[in-house]
């Protein structure tokens, strides 16, 4: 391990102090356990009929960084995120009131908006772990209203000076449809460029390259994406994430899988690089998730006093643990951190 014991235990004796705001795109994960041994022909088409047994609602995207953060133990998450009305979104806000210690208040329902949605059919199979077919995907395609926009703006501001951090997750694909459209992410870069040694991370599947003075974490697939490329090699990865870095004034963490988390530091015009290597794991592994519960480490760890490279090797014991958990999201506990740096 790269983490000494007492830059550990400073880490999770802060992180109960902690409140964190989590803006973005908030899903539900449906998954849906399917007894294979049950499976039946269907009557009306001679298809097979998948037989659930189990249906486990978890909150999926922003939701993940959010049980992360609970997991690790943090004092309170306050959410901010646009949803619908419809049963979907009854699901998600049960899900999250089962976590304790959310603030749901800045979650809103808003007419003509579906709840985000993966429905993720997980077959179990006897002598197998669970394997996830084909996922069922509700997004909402069109933009996000303007009202709607205003009032997540309106809530994290009043929000942002009771908040130790804040991780911004622009999960979906399609522009200005999820909840950090142009206007939000300008909002989000002038409370974070008035109020710089507070800690605001940013994760972004399609548009990292557009965060500016907040701390980023793209995995080298989007580094690269971001600024125009498609080599993943090491190389052109150091190359981007220092554009990358430079760009946005603050340090960027690149996820590169088994191999760690590549670290670059701007201080002023020099640039200091750091890949912080990954814990080495035996067995099968299942990365759903594991982006998710990096940012919520990283945030904490950051936020806790920790440097870069500290905060890396704390995220990365925490990734370590989650993927480990197979057919779920997983999440890492202070005792499992505890744990794992001790097997080492």
């Amino acid at each position: 391990m790269n983490l000494s014991l007492p830059s550990l235990e400073a880490i999770l004796t802060r992180i109960p102090t902690l409140t964190v705001g989590v803006v973005g795109d908030l899903f539900l994960d449906r998954y849906l356990d399917i007894d294979a041994r049950l499976t039946e022909p269907s009557l009306e088409t001679g298809l097979d009929a998948y037989q659930v047994v189990g249906v486990r609602p978890h909150p999926g995207a922003a939701g993940t960084v959010i049980n992360n953060l609970i997991a690790l133990g943090v004092q309170e998450v306050k959410a901010f995120a646009v949803i619908g009305d419809d049963g979907e979104g009854y699901e998600l806000r049960m899900a999250l009131a089962n976590l304790k210690r959310v603030d749901a208040r800045g979650i809103l329902a808003w007419p003509g908006r579906r709840t985000p949605t993966y429905t993720k059919p997980m077959l179990q199979e006897a002598g197998r772990p669970p394997r996830e077919l084909n996922r069922l995907d509700i997004k909402n395609r069109t933009p996000l209203p303007g009202a709607a926009e205003d009032e997540i703006i309106r809530l994290v501001a009043e929000a942002w000076p009771n908040l130790d951090a804040l991780v911004v997750l622009d999960q979906v694909s399609e522009a200005e449809c999820g909840a950090v459209t142009s206007r939000v992410r300008e909002q989000l870069t002038t409370l974070a460029q008035a109020d710089p040694r507070k800690v605001a991370l940013a994760d972004s599947r399609e548009r990292i390259c557009l965060f500016h003075a907040m701390w980023l974490k793209p995995n080298r697939r989007e580094c690269v994406r971001a600024v125009g490329g498609t080599d993943t090699g090491p190389d052109s990865v150091r190359a981007a994430a220092t554009v990358l870095a430079r760009r946005a004034g603050r340090p960027l963490f690149c996820t590169c899988g088994e191999e760690g988390i590549y670290v670059v530091e701007p201080d002023g015009g020099t640039v200091r690089e750091t890949l912080v290597p990954g814990v080495k794991l035996d067995g099968p592994i299942d990365p759903v998730g594991a982006g998710d519960s990096v940012s919520a480490a990283l945030t904490c760890a950051i936020a806790a006093g920790a440097s870069g490279i500290d905060a890396a090797a704390f995220a990365n014991i925490v990734a370590s643990i989650t993927i480990q958990q197979i057919g779920t999201t997983g999440t890492a506990s202070p005792e499992q951190i505890r744990r794992r740096w001790q097997e080492g």
